[in-house]
């Protein structure tokens, strides 16, 4: 018998609140399956996208991607394609009421492989942009995610049961409303995949000075469509998102390693700490001496 939303998200809801007490994100022994659980309303906090879809069965949440803001709750699943930064905030949370979800990273090979097995055919949408997307909720989309949950109770069972389980999310998922998306993300000839290509080379060389015909011939495009696409994508230039890289794990190198602000800004690719500094304070609002001092403070709290 067919459940309604409802009674598939109270069940969900139950599992998640019941493996998340104490917890704000907890990984699970599913390969990318994570669950989440916030007990208040937020102001926007930095985060990273990466190609996955999110879930929420209880609450509701948001993703703001430069000038856009995606509100994800329990009629509508987030989607995203790449990985960028961003800010989420949660909306509708309270103790008594936490905002429950779920996070599955995609696997494009597996969608490609799907596409190509049951012979589906290219939607009609021609010109998708942005690196995010709300979809319907629907119960057919729920109802495997249930049972993978289940799993979690019976773990001998996950190395053979859930992979068949994440196949048909993945099928689901390409018979949704954003199946577009979809099918682009998984198409290795889409400019979705060469931008995704870009953001990889980008990660593995943002400490060096890079031109933007280097890059383009690696994803094998003109330099004035890798930009245009980048942008459209990404809302920032391939110049921008290698700054914000270094200055992300420039972050992370005085945060965890205890570098001091002059040798991260070295070592991420910077010649001038002032300039460092400077483009440090416009991204994250303080200086790097304050920040790292504001971060060693929250953690400790």
């Amino acid at each position: 018998m067919n459940r309604d939303i409802g009674s598939i998200q109270r069940d969900l809801a139950n599992t998640i609140d019941e493996k998340t007490v104490g917890q704000e994100d907890c990984a699970t022994f599913i390969e990318n399956l994570s669950l989440f659980r916030r007990e208040s309303i937020t102001e926007p906090c930095s985060c990273t996208t990466e190609a996955s879809v999110l879930f929420v069965v209880q609450g509701t949440k948001q993703l703001l991607v430069a000038e856009q803001h995606f509100v994800y709750d329990t009629q509508h699943f987030l989607l995203n394609s790449l990985e960028l930064p961003a800010r989420s905030q949660v909306l509708e949370a309270s103790s008594d009421t936490p905002c429950l979800g779920l996070m599955l990273k995609l696997d494009t090979q597996l969608m490609a492989d799907i596409i190509a097995q049951n012979g589906m055919p290219p939607p009609y949408e021609h010109t998708i942009s942005g690196s995010s997307a709300i979809g319907t909720v629907t119960p057919s989309l729920l109802e495997p995610f249930t049972r993978l949950l289940a799993l979690l109770d019976e773990p001998r069972a996950i190395k053979t049961l859930s992979p068949l389980l994440v196949r048909e999310i993945h099928f689901r998922l390409l018979s949704s409303d954003l199946a577009g998306r979809l099918w682009q993300i998984a198409s290795t000839a889409s400019q979705t995949h060469r931008i995704s290509r870009a953001i990889g080379w980008l990660r593995m060389h943002y400490s060096k000075p890079f031109h933007i015909e280097e890059l383009a011939s690696y994803v094998q495009m003109s330099s004035t469509t890798l930009y245009h696409h980048f942008r459209e994508h990404t809302a920032m230039s391939p110049l921008q998102y290698q700054k914000w890289l270094r200055l992300n794990e420039a972050q992370r190198l005085m945060l965890n390693d205890n570098l001091d602000a002059s040798s991260a800004a070295y070592q991420v690719g910077y010649e001038s700490p002032s300039h460092f500094s400077r483009e440090y304070a416009r991204l994250f609002g303080q200086s790097p001496k304050r920040h790292i001092e504001e971060l060693r403070k929250g953690n400790t709290t």
